[in-house]
């Protein structure tokens, strides 16, 4: 889904009511106070701690989709990747990218690898991820490779790649996402890529003249400071959302996999942030209070772990 600067009063408001078809035909949360979470698996994270605030089917292992660029991002990083340095799009990248949405990155142009990771970070375009790879030193199956290794060193043993894109393959779970968008928010460049709304890339040529905008509808338009994230979606996967929020000036990371609907899992960040602003009610183990009375968790020497009764399952 490519979503422009301004988004349509329609969305805002399904993002405020949490539209996302007939609340009879979805399943009610088990226990009461419990936002009704509409993805079929989702976990919340304190983003300093790692602590689970919230959890439904987390550590179930599904497909992932396009959110599995944040590991290519990790990976090129981690080898050193020169951000001001210039890549040429070749036929390598456009067969890795059949079958995904359409690029805008043309054959044959070159393009700034920190406009490349824009490009796929942002608008999630296929035929970066193997451009990227190729300006790091590593061919597909090694930049394969790279992002299996990024998911080892995060202690992620359930997360698994066999493609750059995640157009074919990759699982992981929610629980795994969370952490590894962790990760990726810990990396300036990477977060302050992801925290973007729009940018414009230009080709070496100027030929080439892009305009992205975020997919991170919530970024854009919503109740609450977002940070950011990444959007996917797959037939295997279903719609897929991974992003960062502060609420009460606190950081969080929310994973919501396997929506029925582009919109749903954004409303289910919207009712998720929304139960946490109001003091998580019928939390397990009820968070403390915030400075402006909000309940929001705040730092304790205890983690706070809170389930949705027989939604997660370790």
């Amino acid at each position: 889904m490519h979503v422009g600067r301004f988004v349509t009063l329609g969305v805002a408001l399904l993002l405020v009511t949490g539209g996302s078809g007939p609340a009879s035909a979805d399943k009610a949360p088990e226990s009461a106070g419990l936002p009704d979470i509409r993805s079929r698996a989702a976990v919340v994270l304190d983003g300093r701690t790692g602590a689970e605030v919230y959890a439904k089917q987390a550590d179930e292992v599904r497909a992932i989709a396009s959110t599995t660029k944040i590991f290519v991002a990790m990976a090129v990083r981690r080898k050193g990747i020169e951000l001001e340095g210039w890549t040429e799009i070749n036929r390598d990248d456009v067969k890795a990218a059949v079958g995904g949405s359409r690029t805008r990155l043309d054959v044959g142009q070159s393009f700034r690898n920190i406009d490349l990771l824009r490009a796929m970070l942002m608008a999630s375009d296929n035929r970066a991820p193997t451009s990227l790879g190729r300006a790091a030193g590593l061919d597909a199956t090694q930049l394969v490779a790279e992002m299996n290794a990024v998911a080892k060193q995060l202690g992620l043993k359930k997360t698994r790649f066999t493609d750059t894109s995640g157009l074919r393959g990759n699982v992981s779970t929610a629980r795994e996402m969370a952490l590894a968008l962790r990760a990726a928010l810990a990396d300036p460049v990477l977060a302050e890529i992801m925290a973007s709304t729009t940018v414009e890339v230009k080709s070496k040529s100027g030929y080439a003249r892009i305009r992205y905008n975020s997919t991170n509808v919530p970024m854009i338009v919503g109740a609450f400071r977002v940070t950011g994230g990444k959007t996917g979606y797959t037939h295997a996967a279903g719609y897929c959302f991974i992003t960062g929020a502060t609420i009460d000036d606190r950081g969080y990371v929310f994973v919501f996999l396997g929506a029925d609907g582009k919109l749903t899992r954004f409303a289910d960040f919207n009712r998720a942030a929304a139960w946490i602003d109001a003091g998580a009610p019928g939390a397990k183990v009820a968070p403390r209070q915030g400075r402006r009375g909000k309940g929001a968790i705040v730092a304790s020497s205890e983690p706070v772990r809170v389930r949705a009764t027989g939604k997660a399952r370790r």
